[in-house]
Formats: C-alpha cells, structure tokens, sequence
C-alpha cells in the first residue's frame, strides 16, 4: 500500500488544514520577510548590501534543491515523522537567524531553514489530500492556498514594519512561537496514512536506494539556476565571471540529468511526467502562476515608493484589499471546483490576472490609490482560479505511489517560476529604463522649442521662490532632469506590465488544451 492511502484523522479535518496551512504560510512568508529587511541586516551585522542580499538568495537555493528529495524521505521516514522533522528545523534555524551574531552564522541559518521550508509545503499538500473526502477536497485546499497565495503579500509588509519599530532580527524570530504551537498541533492531530508502516518496512527489506546521483544532478541544476537568475543582475550577467560559471553548471547538469532520471528505476524526479500533455502543460502553467504572483508582489509596491512617493505602510495597504480578495475567492473556486471542469475556471483565471495586468500598463505619476488597489483585487480574483483547479487537473492519471512526487514537482515550479518572473521584469526594468532615458533626452536640447519653454517657465517659478536668475536656472535644468528619469522609469515599468499581460494570456490556450477531469474523486492529489 502507498503513503498515500487516505488516513483517518483524529480531528476534523478543518482543524488540521488550519495547522498545515500555517505552517505553509510561515514557509512561503520567509521567501519575501527579509526582502524589505535587507538595509538594517547589512547596518546591523556590519556588511555591504550586496553581501547581505546573500540572506535572500541562500534561502531561494536551499528551499529549491531539497523539493526533489521530498517524495523519498516521505516513503522512508513517513509523512508525520518527515513533516515534524522539517517544520522543528525550520522553527530553530528561524531563532538561529534572529540571534545570528554574524553574515556567515546567518547564511547558515537560513540554508538550513530553506532546507526545513522547502520539504514541508509539498508534504502539507499529502496531509490535506488525505483529510478530506474527495468531495471536500477543493476547499481543503482552498485554505492551503491562501497560505501560498497570500504569504508572499504579507512578507513585505509585515517585514518592513517589524524591522522600522523593532529589529530586523524579529522578521525571523517571529517564527519561533508560531513553530512551537505548530510543532504541537501537527504532533497531536496528524497520524501516518495508514499502511505507511507497512511500506517502509518493505522499503528497507527491498533495499530501494535513492537516486543520489539523480538528485545530486536536479539539486546542481536547481541550485546554480536560482544563484543565476538572483544574482544575474546585480553582477552583470555574462559579464561577470560567477555567473558565466553557475550558468554553465546548471546547464551541464540539466544536460546530464536527462538521460540519466530516464534510465534510472526509481528517479529522484520523474521526467516522464513533465512529459505528459496533463502534467507538464500544468508545470508550465504554475510556473508563470509563480512568475506573476512573485513579480507582482515584489515590484508594485517598489513603483509606488520610487515613483509615487508611497511609504512601505501604504505600498502595503495598496496590496492588501488584493490579498482580502483572495481569500474569499479561494473558497468560491474551492466549491465551484467540485462542478466546473478545471481548464475553464484556469483560463477565467489567466483572463481576469491578464486585465488586471493590463490595467497597470497605464500607470502615470498622478495615478489614484485605489486604481492600483482594484488592479491587484482583480488579479486577487484571478490567481485563486488557477491554483486551486490547477491541482486538480495535475493530479489527474497519476498513480497514488506518485502523488509526493507530484506535489513536489508542482511547489518546483511555482518557486523556480517565481525567481524566473523577478529576474525577468528586473532585467526589462533597468534595461528599458536606459533606453527610455535615452530616448527622452533626445528632446531635452537647446534647440528644442518646448525644452526652452519649459526651462524658462521653470526657472521663472523658482525666481518666484526667491532664487537668482543664475541659481533659478541650475535648479530649473536638474528638475527637468529629474522629470526625465521619473518618465523613464514610469515607462520601463509599463513595458514590464505589458511583459506580464502577455504571459497571462499565454496560459489561456494552455489551459485549454487539458483534458477533462472526473469531478469530485479525482479533485485532488490523485486519489
């Protein structure tokens, strides 16, 4: 019998979604938390900007490689065991971080607590399978997603508050309280699936080793790719010689880790999954789910501060009636997946996120608050239709024995989408930036008429303020220059929308092409 038999629960089964759902939302939190922290981490400990950056990218590598071996250790040490395992490292190396009295002591903690994250969310999906019927599924899930949906919009927010009325060393101590009532929620109210016992007796007698050179070779393309794309542009691409080598390394691995999970009996990813029409149209789907979510929460509310003067508290509260949003509507699309066909209610989803999208690419320097506000409402509408009918369509065909596998695939991509659609829209950011400033200063000559208007009538208002003619004119000139760059950047971050509408609209004929589901027993998890 697989792990994945359905398990009888010692409480109901809302009472344990709250639990695992926590626990998820601490994982997925701690991706974002310390993006906003970073200034007071590099003043506290002493150490450059670019060195502290490291707290975000070392997490991101360690939180990517352990996904894959998730599904193994799940059938070797058993679902309950491996979950408390994950979410007691997670919890301590989260305390290790908030008194780490150095970058190195940091650094470490925060691999190890990637490593406790990144095994507890796809484990946390198997749990919530097998406490619901599978009528009920859908809005089990429901409660999951709003956990991984919502996290990421809090992290921000919540991190930039502590770290302004406390310290940064709460944006990870914050964890500890939470982790140890979690710890014992998830001791007392979650049993084994039952036969799991059974199973890993029989592992043991068959002897079934891991794929460690298969992991080894995902865990090498993984890692180097996220250091890759995290670092990218900060050390200049190609023109930096760190990454020309984890580019290579990750492309090396990639090459090889093909022929040999093909081969192997027991891969640590299946690559034939990511094959299949069903699954792999799937992966892509909630890799550009990840890509947006991501993108979205990190650079909308870097527009409003850079370019419309928003403190961090209401670049917060622009995001917040988004995420308000998107909790009642995960548990909408949680009972409507249950009646309507998967691949209608993903592409209703990629169409109100590519509106909303859409939206934004008529952002000016006078734009209200609210019409940013309602643009991440619509998208708050949008993402629950793809995450939660996106479970359901993956999990179709597959076997019970492959479900942990599955789950761990499908938080992959999610991750790997996000750091792919924060690389890409910073890329088209500073890129298009440039080439907007270039183009604006064309005009901003002397014998432009408009430029000598504007210099004049500019000049004469700052005479007005009681400068000199001479002094008038030098504030004058760097105003314009000034309304240059604001422009410039105004623009680069519409291309940047534009970018994301587009990959929206991608996933609609995606979406389309899935097959129909049978409703209700196959909802979720494949059982």
């Amino acid at each position: 019998m697989s792990t994945s038999a359905v398990a009888k629960p010692s409480a109901t089964p809302w009472i344990i979604a709250i639990v695992v759902a926590l626990a998820s939302f601490m994982e997925v939190l701690d991706t974002t938390i310390a993006n906003v922290a970073l200034n007071y981490i590099s003043g506290g400990l002493g150490v450059s900007q670019d060195e502290a950056s490291w707290v975000v990218t070392t997490y991101l590598v360690s939180n990517a490689v352990i996904v894959t071996a998730t599904s193994y250790l799940v059938r070797i040490f058993g679902r309950k065991t491996f979950f408390l395992a994950c979410l007691a490292l997670f919890t301590i190396s989260s305390v290790m971080c908030g008194f780490a009295p150095n970058l190195q002591f940091l650094l470490l903690a925060r691999i190890l607590q990637g490593i406790g994250g990144g095994g507890m969310v796809p484990v946390a999906q198997s749990i919530l399978a097998d406490s619901f019927p599978p009528e009920k599924r859908g809005q089990g899930f429901a409660l999951f997603g709003v956990a991984v949906v919502v996290a990421p919009v809090v992290g921000p927010t919540l991190g930039g508050w502590l770290s302004d009325n406390f310290s940064w060393h709460w944006c990870f101590l914050i964890n500890g309280p939470v982790g140890i009532l979690t710890l014992a929620a998830v001791a007392i109210l979650i049993k084994e699936p039952e036969g799991s016992a059974e199973e890993r007796v029989r592992l043991r007698k068959e002897k079934i080793g891991f794929d460690w050179i298969g992991f080894g070779l995902v865990a090498t393309f993984l890692g180097a790719l996220e250091l890759t794309l995290d670092r990218g542009l900060e050390d200049d691409w190609f023109g930096s010689n760190f990454i020309i080598m984890a580019a290579s390394i990750s492309a090396l691995a990639f090459v090889l880790m093909i022929p040999w999970e093909l081969k192997h009996k027991n891969p640590a990813v299946d690559i034939r999954m990511l094959v299949s029409r069903q699954f792999g149209t799937c992966f892509i789907v909630m890799m550009a789910t990840g890509a947006l979510l991501l993108a979205t929460t990190q650079y909308l509310p870097q527009l409003v501060q850079q370019n419309l003067g928003y403190t961090a508290t209401w670049a917060g509260m622009m995001l917040s009636p988004g995420g308000v949003v998107t909790l009642v509507m995960m548990f909408v699309v949680g009972i409507l997946s249950s009646k309507v066909q998967p691949k209608y209610l993903i592409a209703i989803g990629a169409g109100f996120v590519a509106f909303s999208m859409y939206r934004v690419t008529s952002v000016y320097s006078g734009i209200g608050f609210w019409y940013l506000a309602e643009a991440r409402m619509l998208q708050g509408i949008g993402l629950p239709f793809i995450f939660l009918p996106i479970t359901s369509a993956s999990y179709d065909g597959i076997p019970p024995s492959k479900t942990d596998q599955a789950s761990a695939l499908l938080n992959a991509a999610r991750n790997t989408g996000g750091s792919i659609g924060v690389s890409l829209i910073s890329n088209i950011i500073t890129h298009r930036e440039q080439f907007h400033q270039s183009r604006l200063v064309e005009h901003a000559i002397p014998s432009n008429g408009a430029y000598q208007d504007t210099l004049n009538q500019v000049t004469n208002y700052f005479v007005g303020q009681g400068s000199s003619l001479v002094a008038a004119q030098q504030q004058a000139i760097g105003w314009i220059n000034q309304q240059v760059q604001s422009q410039a950047s105004l623009l680069s971050y519409v291309d940047a929308f534009w970018v994301l509408t587009l990959i929206s609209l991608a996933a609609i004929p995606l979406a389309l092409t899935l097959r129909n589901v049978t409703l209700g027993k196959k909802a979720s998890m494949g059982h």
